[in-house]
Formats: structure tokens, sequence, C-alpha cells
């Protein structure tokens, strides 16, 4: 049965012009991916309608919010928190405009889109913290990187070190750094690029990016760590959070959509 047929039957109260509205302003979803053509053939697929969009000052798409958590879709290129050189304009700033008692439970880099997480409450903060502490969830990223692999999924075990500079080092030496895991699997492969699909099971600063470079495949677009190709942005994207709700203990799962940039690579 087509899409369109399905929401047709899921939604009988609804026109055929509203369901491909849906269906264009990317609110339909198979199997928790968001989907476009309405003549897709979806076969066992499970659909679902998102809630319409909504969003917070420099375009910040707002998944989810209840009176402990704020799950966003941040932006590439948005700070995550201050820094020495730039203050106000960063994800965290221009939510406290909208939510006055948020804060930070976890980040991701500058030029790192996706999906990310704050708390709303001192309850909420106290339960992430715990979370990300005993890695209790379950976080899945997209990168373009350079190159091609001999082996379609591995997993990359090491130790990472920061230094004075924050540049982010591997190690053998368990004395001189955090252990830091991440596994792959790869998605689809050109002459130039691979897409990976990549896991963490710790969540070291620019781990992904550390291990990329290490294993001889810089992320796209990452000068810092070896890239030679500049595609215009970071080729990192954060695309999925899965975990229990640490305070009502209600599983939740959010994601992001893989971006234009890295589908024109691919």
């Amino acid at each position: 049965m087509y899409l369109i047929d399905t929401l047709a039957q899921q939604y009988p109260d609804s026109s055929r012009t509203t369901l491909r509205s849906w269906i264009k302003e990317g609110r339909v979803c198979v199997d928790g991916q968001t989907v476009k053509n309405p003549q897709l053939e979806i076969g066992t697929g499970v659909v679902t309608l998102r809630p319409r969009s909504r969003f917070a000052d420099g375009g910040i798409r707002i998944l989810y919010e209840d009176r402990d958590l704020l799950v966003i879709d941040k932006p590439e290129g948005l700070l995550s928190v201050a820094t020495a050189f730039e203050k106000e304009e960063t994800a965290y700033a221009l939510l406290r405009k909208k939510f006055r008692n948020i804060q930070v439970v976890h980040r991701l880099d500058q030029e790192t889109s996706g999906v990310m997480m704050f708390a709303l409450s001192e309850q909420g903060r106290e339960g992430c913290k715990a979370m990300f502490e005993k890695h209790a969830l379950q976080r899945v990223y997209y990168a373009v990187v350079e190159g091609q692999f001999t082996e379609s999924k591995g997993t990359w075990r090491s130790y990472q070190y920061e230094d004075a500079n924050y540049h982010v080092h591997t190690t053998d030496d368990p004395k001189l750094g955090k252990l830091a895991i991440t596994h792959y699997a790869v998605k689809a492969t050109t002459k130039r690029y691979s897409l990976l699909e990549l896991t963490l099971e710790t969540g070291r600063k620019n781990q992904i990016r550390v291990h990329c470079q290490t294993a001889g495949h810089p992320v796209a677009g990452d000068k810092k760590y070896g890239a030679k190709t500049n595609p215009g942005r970071l080729c990192l994207h954060a695309h999925l959070l899965d975990f229990q709700h640490p305070i009502t203990g209600k599983s939740l799962r959010f994601t992001s959509d893989l971006p234009e940039t890295f589908r024109k690579l691919i």
C-alpha cells in the first residue's frame, strides 16, 4: 500500500490535500524516518505523524518539552554554550529567552548539527547527569568521512586526552587519557566519501572526530582533525537520542534527519 493511502485510512477526516501537506512539511515518518514521497510503498512499515514544528529564536526546532526536559534540533554553526569569544549567539542563550530555568546537560560542537537535550528543572538536570555518567542512553551520529572502508562495520577503542590548545589526541596509555569507544557501520560509499552511522559507547570531547582521524578517515570538512576536503561544513550530525525519561521512566526517542549536504555528497 502507498503512503498516502495508509494516511487516508489512519486519518479519514482529513482530505488528501491535507495529507500531502503533512508529507511535504516532513511530519510523516515510516519506522521513525521522515519520508516525503506520497507514493512510497511502505509494506509493513509503521506510519506516524509528528506534531507541528515549534521554533525558538535562531531557527532552533523544538522536538520535545515537559516540566523537566527540553530536546532540540540544533542547527549547524550554532554554539551550544558561551565561550570566551561568544556569549549571546548560542543555543543556551537563545533558548533562555523562552525557558528561564534551562540548564545544560551535554553539548554538541559548534559545527555539529542535530539532537541535543537540556534540563528545565534541578531534578531533570540531576537525572540527566546520572544518565550520561552511566551511558544509560543511545546516541547515534551520522558522518560523511573521507575515503573508503575495507570493513562494513567495527569498533574503535582508544584513550583520548586534550592538550593545552584544546586539541584532543589518541594514546595507548590509560594513565594519560580517558577510554573512548565508538561503534561504526558503513551505510553508503562513493569514490571519495563514506557515510558512517556511529554509536557512542562513551561520550568524550571530539570523540568521533578523533577516532575518524586516527582510522585514516577524517570527517569531511574537519580541518582541525586532518580533513583534506571542505564541502562547506563539518559533516557530523547527531541523528538519534534514545533514553528513558530520568523522572517519569517513559521511553523517549528523538531523531533529526540526514542533512541535505550529506545526501548530496553520498
